[in-house]
């Protein structure tokens, strides 16, 4: 019975999983990654200690799943996304910090992009809007600057999201490539034809031998060589974070979709063969590429979820742990009493796209209470949630239910009340360790475990369902004061 090892690398960790071939977590392991902050607006990681949390999670994880080394068949990878780190090719040495994909130093060169009315064509090869997020800029600000420009004329500088940078690591520089997902991030990918978009790298001013080979999601990426795990292992699937939880929630049928509440929040619905052209600035991306066909989904991405829990905890020490949240929202029944918290600490996402904006709280009075902040910071993620279903909905994407994952929905308050402002069913998996599952499904697929992703159906339960119980005029009043506090941030 083969198993498969998960590699989870996330914003705030790294986190691998060894799963059996029925999905069951065997045995798991983690560190966490910290971010760096040299100014206003900039996001960095270290990535050198990237790939040594990475290399110690998966070592702990073997250890604790009670199976040997010569039991681990594959290797799946899922990542977060748009984050962009370079590196010599000679040395196999990062060059400077990765730039994450919270990262906001690039606003000015996004403004440039858009005078040069470069948006239209941005948006009919990448289904992406102009924005910090994407990697694009990330890429073309650090080729503007010494080393990297040197390298780069030297043939020696290789490029490439988080899992392009753990695929070289783990085949010690001898395979550079990435997957569909990760390359539809970048906006520098054409999503329609599945290729480099060769007028998006020349208008970026990026060199073809910079960026790398692009697979099926499902594909034989190399092998992890043996001086890692103690044998050579393939591997055998990649996909970017959240649509790895797509897959892991098997949302595989147009109208599915996935919220995933980590250190941002992603809405991801399936449009299935439809490259969905959005009128409420959402984004059209891969959802994952199989057997060379492609499946599209329109997502809806909100920078600030955990980390706005964490800023009450760690900043303002209005709780000791992120579990109080949902005391605290239990204590007050709910009522903020006009408070509302705009967590737009690294600007806002969908559907606004402005990166200067900044969090504010409003509403406060002598009678506020910490608990009230903190139910508000816990609401104002469900109030993002329920923005980004009214632009899937008004795209006329069929969606009446969402499955949901990720730290946060361990917190049945805030899940009733998703339910509630959405309007919708909320599901709860058993498993909400969807990100890494979608790389374990990917690995099973690879090795013939799976014969499709509707194969995987029958591994999926759900723990606990939701529904609405807020009336229509109070959600609709709920709504319009969070509007409101929102075009205060703007």
């Amino acid at each position: 019975m083969p198993n498969v090892l998960a590699i989870d690398q996330g914003t705030s960790s790294s986190r691998a999983i060894v799963y059996d071939d029925q999905l069951r977590p065997l045995g798991a392991g983690q560190r966490e990654l910290p971010s760096i902050y040299p100014q206003d607006g900039w996001v960095e990681q270290d990535a050198n200690q990237l790939w040594d949390s990475v290399l110690e999670s998966c070592r702990e994880a073997i250890a604790n799943s009670g199976v040997s080394v010569s039991a681990i068949d594959a290797i799946g990878i899922t990542n977060q996304r748009e984050t962009s780190i370079v590196w010599d090719s000679i040395s196999s040495e990062p060059v400077g910090n990765a730039i994450v994909w919270q990262d906001r130093r690039t606003a000015d060169l996004c403004q440039k992009v858009l005078d040069d009315g470069m948006e239209e064509r941005i948006a009919e090869r990448t289904g992406l809007v102009v924005d910090p997020y994407f990697s694009s800029t990330k890429l073309s600000w650090l080729l503007r600057r010494e080393p990297y420009r040197e390298l780069a004329d030297a043939n020696r500088l290789k490029w490439g999201t988080v899992d392009s940078f753990l695929l070289w690591r783990l085949t010690q520089g001898q395979v550079h490539a990435t997957d569909d997902t990760n390359a539809s991030r970048t906006q520098l990918y054409d999503i329609i034809v599945n290729e480099w978009s060769e007028d998006l790298l020349d208008y970026f001013g990026v060199p073809w031998s910079v960026v790398p080979t692009v697979q099926d999601s499902c594909s034989f990426f190399g092998t992890a060589h043996k001086d890692w795990f103690g044998k050579e292992i393939p591997i055998l699937g990649i996909a970017g974070d959240q649509q790895s939880a797509l897959i892991g929630q098997v949302c595989c049928e147009p109208g599915m979709a996935k919220s995933t509440y980590g250190t941002g929040c992603f809405l991801i619905t399936n449009t299935g063969s439809t490259k969905c052209e959005s009128k409420s600035k959402l984004l059209s991306t891969i959802a994952y590429r199989i057997d060379g066909v492609t499946t599209y989904a329109v997502e809806g991405s909100i920078f600030n979820a955990g980390t706005a829990i964490q800023w009450v905890r760690d900043n303002m020490n209005f709780i000791k742990n992120s579990a109080e949240s949902e005391a605290a929202a239990q204590r007050i029944d709910g009522e903020t009493n006009g408070v509302f918290v705009v967590p737009a600490f690294t600007g806002l996402g969908a559907p606004h796209w402005e990166p200067n904006a900044r969090g504010l709280i409003c509403g406060l009075t002598l009678d506020t209470s910490t608990d009230e902040i903190v139910t508000a910071t816990l609401k104002s993620v469900g109030f993002q949630t329920a923005d980004l279903v009214a632009a899937v909905q008004n795209d006329e994407v069929p969606l009446d239910r969402l499955r949901v994952d990720g730290g946060m929905v361990g917190n049945d308050w805030f899940c009733q009340f998703l339910s509630d402002i959405t309007g919708l069913q909320v599901d709860r998996p058993t498993n909400v360790e969807t990100t890494s599952v979608g790389a374990a499904i990917l690995a099973l697929l690879g090795l013939g475990r799976l014969s499709n992703l509707r194969d995987a159906v029958r591994l999926w339960t759900v723990d606990s369902s939701f529904y609405p119980a807020m009336s229509e005029s109070d959600r609709v009043r709920e709504l319009e004061r969070w509007h409101t506090a929102v075009a205060r941030a703007l």
